[in-house]
């Protein structure tokens, strides 16, 4: 039984990616050879929760069942929540400030009062989680543990980027541990509560409206690479039986709605099913690149991805830019100046982000929508284009992600006008100097057969 005081072996996983598993807190929880018996083990109810239609095929369905003290319908009505007005599910020019300029935040405060549900605040996002389709940006900024409340998500499935503090989170699955640099993916229905071990936390979630997130194909690269399906780790059933208040506050149509119930919403004793949460750690990221001349695309960093119906063309990836070794022969080596028919969301965890030097932070994050110009800044295009070239370490110490989606992504009014916003973001590239010489003869081929060694 899951207690105020967790002991240290409370944070238990089952390994692998997209499993069906089976867990129970108390031996014979789970029903043998059928899902309803009309009286489950122990005087459980038998509760499905589906994350796809019944009918979609076999290869795709996702669900999940619990065994549970009470049935997740043990609750009074839902009325408006509005301590939080900064939660946007349609983003129309009634909620957002669209521009085709790059936008850049510094890392927002953490205030003294809010817990995760109350800090959250929607950055930007594009589409309607009434008809599933778009996805929202967001970033939480928490100094409290959530007290007997617990949050859902009906619009979407959730994707979580501590980048300061862990998040002690417990689900209706079983509690999960998540520090930065690791993820934790909690899908549209799914109940959980935040509590904070370390203190004021922030960091980012990425929310998709539409399917769910799965691995990316790895196509040539072949079997094995990227996030490899044995490093995610599922939580196992642990549970509550009070009958003490509870919160529970949804999200629904891009807004928040809170409903009273006289029990704990994590009283589940077994659950077996395909549809749970996840944690990954980044560390674990196997990074595929060029060991010759030239970049691989960004798309090579994917972690996970929400496919679209447009094969090739995601709703949201997921993009990290880890530690690795930069070895590239006569290769401009930081990311390349780029239009994008996709829009990029790019935050620093920690160190520094090999494109940009300066004021983009730990806790900054960018926006640049579609066809966007963005690049490397003035300060990293000289040193890239004067240093000599050796193989050596990038990235160490360092964590940068990105949401790329194929949406054009707006600003809310709440992040365009916000004090942290950097207005003279557009100052990082004028400097970039003009080298352009009509009379200087071209080089040499230096990856000519026989040059390709290091010097």
């Amino acid at each position: 039984m899951l207690t105020e005081d967790k002991q240290s072996n409370s944070y238990t996983y089952q390994s692998g990616f997209g499993n069906h598993f089976s867990s129970e807190a108390l031996d014979g929880a789970l029903p043998v050879g059928q899902n309803t018996p009309q009286i489950c083990p122990y005087g459980l109810y038998a509760e499905q929760l589906s994350g796809t239609a019944f009918t979609v095929g076999r290869s795709g369905n996702q669900r999940t069942w619990f065994y549970r003290i009470r049935p997740s319908v043990m609750h009074l009505p839902f009325e408006p929540y509005t301590k939080n007005s900064h939660i946007i599910g349609t983003f129309d020019s009634q909620t957002t400030d669209p521009t085709p300029t790059q936008n850049r935040w510094m890392p927002f405060s953490i205030p003294e009062d809010s817990d995760f549900v109350d800090g959250l605040r929607t950055v930007s996002g594009a589409g309607d989680p009434t008809v599933k389709n778009g996805i929202a940006i967001h970033v939480y900024t928490a100094s409290q543990s959530m007290d007997r409340r617990a949050f859902t998500s009906s619009d979407g499935d959730m994707l979580i980027v501590p980048q300061q503090g862990r998040l002690d989170i417990t689900t209706e699955f079983g509690p999960i541990m998540v520090a930065p640099n690791e993820i934790a993916v909690i899908q549209r229905g799914m109940r959980f509560s935040v509590a904070l071990p370390d203190g004021p936390s922030r960091g980012f979630v990425l929310e998709v409206y539409d399917g769910h997130f799965e691995l990316p194909d790895l196509g040539p690269i072949g079997a094995n690479g990227l996030a490899n399906p044995r490093d995610f780790q599922t939580p196992t059933a642990q549970f509550e039986n009070t009958t003490d208040g509870w919160t529970i506050i949804s999200k629904s149509q891009g807004t928040l709605f809170a409903a009273k119930q006289g029990h704990s919403p994590f009283d589940v004793v077994a659950w077996h099913g395909n549809y749970a949460p996840f944690r990954y750690n980044l560390a674990n990221f196997n990074v595929i690149n060029s060991v010759s001349f030239d970049h691989i695309d960004p798309s090579i960093f994917t972690v996970l991805t929400c496919k679209s119906a447009h094969p090739g063309t995601a709703v949201a990836d997921f993009v990290i830019f880890p530690p690795r070794f930069e070895v590239q022969m006569d290769t401009f080596r930081p990311p390349y100046f780029h239009r994008n028919c996709m829009s990029e969301f790019v935050g620093l965890l920690f160190g520094n982000y090999e494109a940009k030097q300066g004021k983009f932070l730990p806790g900054s994050c960018s926006i640049h929508s579609t066809m966007t110009p963005h690049g490397p800044d003035a300060a990293t295009v000289q040193s890239a284009t004067t240093r000599e070239l050796r193989p050596g370490r990038i990235a160490d110490n360092s964590q940068t992600f990105m949401f790329e989606t194929m949406f054009q992504l707006r600003a809310t009014k709440w992040a365009a006008k916000h004090s942290h916003r950097d207005s003279d973001y557009y100052k990082v590239w004028q400097d970039i100097p003009v080298t352009f010489d009509p009379d200087q003869k071209p080089r040499t081929n230096t990856r000519h057969p026989g040059n390709e060694h290091w010097p």
